[in-house]
Parts: structure tokens; sequence; C-alpha cells
């Protein structure tokens, strides 16, 4: 791993995260997948309607795009995301003279990247959905609502939930005008 200016050493995060994430059964069948995407791009929209029906209020970026992931898809977004929201903070705390000195600055790195890692690898295998602006950023989409696929499918298994209408009521927490989720 070579040395780098970042306070925060990304890469370990996102594969201490993977290895953490991989600790639970993350397998859905191809039939479920295209179930969960077919399914989020519909209630995503449906959703969109019935609060803006229900509150009056609109988004103000544009309609909202399903974007059914893995789980090591949903770490690969946040990482980026974390990145991109902390890099001038912690670019600044360094100018400040907020890194740290010697030896204590490359094993500070690692730390804090391992530490994010354990945290969004336990956090991958619980979350259900999450609507992110920050996530645009080259290869990630914007205005995504992002949804746990593996995750789902396991608590809707294990509840006997309907699916179509466990979907919406995710849909309805995760956009950012929802009353239940304040954008």
């Amino acid at each position: 791993m070579a040395p780098s200016s970042e306070p925060v050493a990304w890469d370990l995060a996102e594969r201490v995260a993977g290895r953490v994430a991989r600790r639970t059964d993350t397998s859905v069948d191809w039939a479920t997948l295209r179930s969960l995407v077919s399914d989020f791009a519909e209630v995503t929209a449906q959703a969109e309607a019935l609060v803006e029906q229900s509150t009056g209020l609109r988004s103000l970026v544009g309609p909202a795009r399903a974007q059914v992931s893995t789980r090591e898809e949903w770490i690969h977004a946040n990482v980026s995301s974390f990145r991109r929201l902390l890099g001038p903070v912690l670019e600044r705390a360094g100018k400040n003279g907020g890194s740290l000195p010697g030896l204590l600055g490359p094993v500070g790195r690692l730390a804090a990247g391992a530490e994010m890692g354990v945290v969004l690898g336990w956090m991958s295998g619980r979350v259900l959905g999450q609507y992110d602006l920050l996530f645009a950023d080259g290869d990630l989409p914007q205005d995504a609502v992002y949804y746990v696929g593996p995750n789902i499918v396991s608590l809707e298994r294990r509840h006997g939930f309907a699916p179509r209408e466990f979907r919406l009521w995710i849909a309805l927490h995760e956009l950012p005008s929802s009353p239940a989720c304040p954008g």
C-alpha cells in the first residue's frame, strides 16, 4: 500500500468493508434480481407521486432513479461519498497542522481506513435503502435511491412480507421529500 497524503486509507476502507460484508449471505438469484429492479423502478415513481400528492412537496433535483445494488456496490458508493464529503475538511485540517506527525500519520491513515471499513461493512448488511445526492461522482449515478437487494430479500423471506408492498414502503421511506425521511 503506497503512502498517501490523504488522512484516510480509502482503498483499505473499501476492502475491509467488503470482507465484513461477505460474512453474511448475499446471494440473490437472477429472477429475484430482475423482480427487484423492475419493482423498484415502478414503486420509486409511485412513491414520489404519493409523496407529492400527500405533502405538496416536489423534488428539487428531478425524479429519483432506483438503483438496486449489492452490499459491495453500496459500500463503494458510500466510500466515494465520504471521500468527496470529507476531502475538503480533511485537506483544510492538514494545512492547519491537523495531520499527525511522523509514523503516526501513516498508522492513523490505516487505522481510519480500517475503522471506516468495519463500520460500512457492518452497515451494509443492515441498510435497506439510501438516497444521497453526494453519490453523483463519475461512475455513480446522481439522484439515485440505492436499494440493497440482498438485505431486502432476506427480510421479505424471513418475515413473510408481500414483496411489492414492502418495496413500496421502503421507497416511501427513502425518498428525500418523504415525511418519514425529511430531505
